[in-house]
């Protein structure tokens, strides 16, 4: 009988943003993370759904976004997925970081500690809230690769998820789920932080739980993250989690296929939406090779009947970057 695995890490974010070529030109020219899929939101297909990845859009590396038409800006508050984390290779990344952040006007708190671990808090144009994380002493997950043809010298680029913050009100309650229900460990307190690891552990498969009882509640807008996925091996990993959920009486959405990955989504606490995704199939397929990876309007096969209507919803932008070279950027600092 197969045993059910522990989660071996995060698989992808998911944000919302108030322009999608805002949002294209922010992480390829700014994070010099690749698009590696430009689609719609298989729930909405008016909404565009871009995938920001490393070189091969590796699972465990993409940062996802919707921009839902006509959605107000979010407020920060409570019981939200507050803050996304992005790995880079070490310290030295960080610094190079400041240099590029300054460059751009990116809004950002310079380096500090967190729970032992060199960090760069950061915003986007949206007052999307992310942070930047050293892998200088990591020994857990492995992360990806950064993109190879970007604009960030890949000794510095982005290179996989890494520990992302979400804040509640009952954190007694989403502990348990955390522990009892999906073998997270808390591992590390400062204050009213708690650091919970998953699988190998490490940057690429931890969360920090704020307990706060003072703020308002958030409001879901563009500027604020929509769900956290978390890695299972295949889809028969995932087909016992989906039968964990129903042991505990979790109410979730059961098997999803979402082409790229198959999920299960489960609302885990007030505002707080958790989703498991398989590490396959991936995003190299049929529509589009390695090579050019997000520059077209790519549709899993169910809506590819309805191509011609959905490219009259959607408004079309340019993304390709085959046909371009972006000079490595280093601002001075030394190679």
């Amino acid at each position: 009988m197969t045993k059910l695995l522990p989660l071996t890490g995060i698989h992808h974010i998911t944000a919302i943003t108030s322009s999608a070529e805002k949002n294209y030109d922010f992480f390829t020219n700014v994070l010099g993370m690749r698009l590696v899929k430009k689609t719609v939101n298989q729930d909405d297909v008016q909404t565009y759904h871009l995938f920001f990845a490393d070189d091969k859009g590796t699972a465990g590396t993409d940062m996802t976004f919707f921009d839902f038409p006509g959605i107000p800006q979010s407020r920060h508050g409570n019981n939200e997925i507050y803050r996304s984390g992005l790995r880079v290779p070490n310290d030295r990344a960080l610094e190079y970081w400041l240099k590029r952040f300054d460059h751009f006007g990116v809004k950002h708190t310079g380096i500090f500690e967190q729970f032992g671990v060199n960090v760069i808090n950061f915003e986007d144009y949206d007052g999307q809230q992310m942070q930047l994380i050293s892998d200088e002493h990591d020994t857990g997950v492995a992360p990806g690769t950064a993109w190879t043809n970007g604009p960030v010298p890949t000794e510095f680029g982005i290179h996989g998820l890494g520990t992302t913050l979400i804040r509640v009100a009952d954190f007694h309650s989403l502990k348990q789920v955390l522990e009892i229900l999906l073998f997270f460990r808390e591992t590390k307190t400062e204050g009213n932080l708690h650091y919970f690891e998953m699988g190998e552990g490490g940057n690429g498969a931890s969360i920090i739980v704020e307990h706060n009882q003072l703020m308002a509640r958030a409001q879901q807008g563009f500027g604020s993250v929509h769900h956290i996925a978390f890695r299972v091996k295949d889809r028969e990993q995932l087909d016992l989690w989906i039968e964990r959920m129903q042991a505990y009486q979790v109410p979730s959405s059961g098997y999803v296929d979402r082409f790229y990955f198959e999920s299960l989504y489960a609302p885990v606490a007030d505002g707080i939406l958790f989703e498991f995704a398989t590490d396959e199939p991936g995003f190299i397929d049929d529509e589009e090779s390695y090579e050019i990876l997000g520059e077209t309007l790519a549709l899993p096969p169910k809506f590819r009947n309805h191509r011609e209507q959905i490219e009259k919803i959607v408004r079309q932008f340019d993304t390709v970057r085959s046909t371009k070279t972006f000079e490595k950027e280093y601002f001075g600092f030394d190679k």
